[in-house]
């Protein structure tokens, strides 16, 4: 519930601050006194657009800040959601800055528009007699529905289901849409597959590969080398052996004299044994190396396919072209188990689908249930009203859409005369009849559930006498389980609150502002005695006041 509201500089208002009691508030004032303008602070705090004409100094900041307790609106989930601090005691404010830009906060934190209109439609809700659109909502029927019939823990099964049900059919969707892009890339992946298949390019080593091309190309020319090099190696008198051995032996002949000699001998005999074994594997490769003509085409041709496939797919070796030839499997793969898997998500759709039909089947049985109830106690209270032949007829079928609500159709037709044609309430109920008939939705609600704090905004136009005295008694019903305001210019409303504020107009230092307080007893009397009688009071206006009073 509200427990305070705080306003300063906006439109008439300077600087407010009025608090509020539990049960119920009747806020009481002239026409043009400023009514009107405390709703549209506490809307702003609701979450509507800020407007810079609204300040009343547009060079200060406007600040309108409103105190709840929420304990008993089970709020922690959407505080969650809204990635808030959830607190028992809960504190909104909003802010108009000389910029006009606006600024919301809940709990000193800051909050976007759309998360205050989120938390602020779940604490107050404010209904005038030309805004009554709510009525005429199928959804917000369903909802009356719903409360009666005391739905919460099947509305939720059914959210969860709904849920459950749109992401697997959006998944199957996905699932049916890629296996069409698939069914038209099969064939172009089943045709790189295969061509890398065939290459066989797991037993090819591409450096080897090149190696021995390059040696059968080239094997005239390297022959011709090998030979020369053997020539110039064992070749007599002159070769480089014959000669290095020559060497070696006259070393042989001084190496006793000294270390030094014996370390040259000893070097030159290294050489000497390894250009021996250089000549022994040139002599070897000079022998096995001939010119092969099929060879080397097999080598260039398997060597030409591999670079083709590289520039192919951009690649520079073997082990790439293997990571290519292993994805295109998976998605060859991929395809070709697509239909199982469309399959398991279709039964799966199918399940779930089954367990909405049956959570909405629930709920259309609870909602027939209570109807006949709904409908009595609706029309028992329209009958106080001053509405004695009103009627309704609820029309609830089944159809084949999950809605958000369930499957169910609501038409919610009404009759204010004897022997007229039922209609729905946009088209038979005026708007006088709308303002009764949504007091009474909103007694009826409740006793079901625990509504926001509920602000009647001179709902009561039109109405006097007993009718009057009758739409008093439903709001002080109605302020035992909740917290209700009503802005009200009759007397019978005025009397009957828990509390009444009087909003009034002041002219200090030839400025205009907008005033409120607190009545005291004496001061309700006479407040209510001039709503009777006007200013000049009268004892008898006095004594009818006293008389609503108790």
């Amino acid at each position: 519930m509200l427990t305070q509201l705080s306003i300063k500089n906006y439109a008439l208002i300077d600087d407010i601050k009025v608090n509020f009691s539990s049960g119920l508030t009747t806020i009481t004032g002239e026409t043009g006194a400023g009514k009107s303008i405390l709703l549209g602070a506490l809307s702003l705090l609701l979450g509507k657009r800020a407007d810079i004409s609204s300040v009343k100094d547009p060079a200060k900041k406007c600040i309108i800040e409103g105190d709840f307790t929420i304990a008993v609106y089970k709020l922690k989930e959407l505080f969650e959601t809204l990635d808030l601090d959830y607190e028992e005691h809960t504190i909104i404010r909003r802010e108009i800055l000389p910029s006009g830009k606006s600024r919301a906060f809940v709990n000193d934190t800051p909050v976007t528009l759309q998360q205050l209109q989120q938390l602020g439609e779940r604490l107050v809700d404010i209904h005038s007699q030309h805004e009554t659109r709510s009525l005429l909502s199928e959804k917000n029927q369903l909802e009356v529905l719903d409360a009666v019939a005391g739905n919460d823990a099947l509305l939720m099964q059914y959210a969860e289901g709904l849920e459950d049900f749109k992401k697997l059919q959006k998944e199957l969707q996905n699932l049916i849409n890629e296996k069409e892009t698939s069914a038209k890339e099969l064939d172009y992946h089943t045709f790189l597959y295969n061509e890398l298949q065939e290459a066989k390019l797991s037993k090819i080593d591409q450096v080897q590969l090149e190696e021995d091309y390059e040696k059968l190309n080239n094997a005239e020319t390297i022959q011709e080398g090998l030979t020369t090099v053997s020539k110039l190696l064992q070749e007599e008198h002159v070769g480089v052996l014959e000669m290095a051995k020559e060497a070696r032996l006259q070393l042989g002949k001084i190496r006793s004299f000294s270390s030094e000699y014996e370390t040259l001998w000893e070097r030159l005999n290294s050489v000497l044994i390894e250009l021996e074994d250089i000549d022994e594997e040139v002599a070897s490769q000079a022998e096995t190396l001939e010119a092969d003509p099929s060879a080397l085409f097999q080598l260039q041709t398997t060597l030409q396919t591999v670079y083709k496939l590289q520039q192919k797919h951009t690649v520079a070796t073997v082990e790439e072209l293997l990571e290519i030839e292993s994805d295109l499997a998976s998605k060859i793969d991929a395809t070709a188990n697509v239909d199982s898997r469309i399959a398991m998500l279709e039964a799966s759709v199918q399940t779930s689908k089954d367990n909405l039909l049956e959570i909405s089947g629930t709920l259309h049985k609870a909602r027939l249930e209570v109807i006949p109830s709904l409908k009595d106690q609706l029309e028992h209270l329209l009958k106080k009203l001053g509405l004695p032949h009103a009627q309704f007829q609820f029309s609830l079928e089944e159809v084949s859409e999950f809605k958000e609500l369930g499957t169910d159709s609501l038409e919610l037709l009404f009759t204010a005369n004897k022997g007229a044609q039922f209609g729905t309430l946009k088209k038979v109920a005026s708007g006088g009849e709308l303002s009764r008939i949504m007091l009474s939705i909103k007694a009826v609600l409740a006793s079901y559930k625990n509504l926001p704090t509920l602000i009647f905004d001179e709902i009561d136009t039109g109405v006097s006498g007993e009718i009057a005295q009758q739409m008093a008694a439903i709001m002080e019903q109605m302020s035992g389980t909740m917290q209700v305001c009503s802005i009200t210019h009759l007397p019978q409303i005025a009397a009957k609150g828990n509390q009444q504020l009087k909003v009034y107009k002041e002219d200090i230092n030839n400025v205009t502002t907008t005033q409120l307080k607190q009545l005291t007893e004496e001061e309700r009397i006479v407040e209510i005695a001039q709503m009777i009688g006007g200013h000049t009071l009268t004892d008898s206006a006095l004594a009818h006041a006293k008389q609503l009073r108790n």
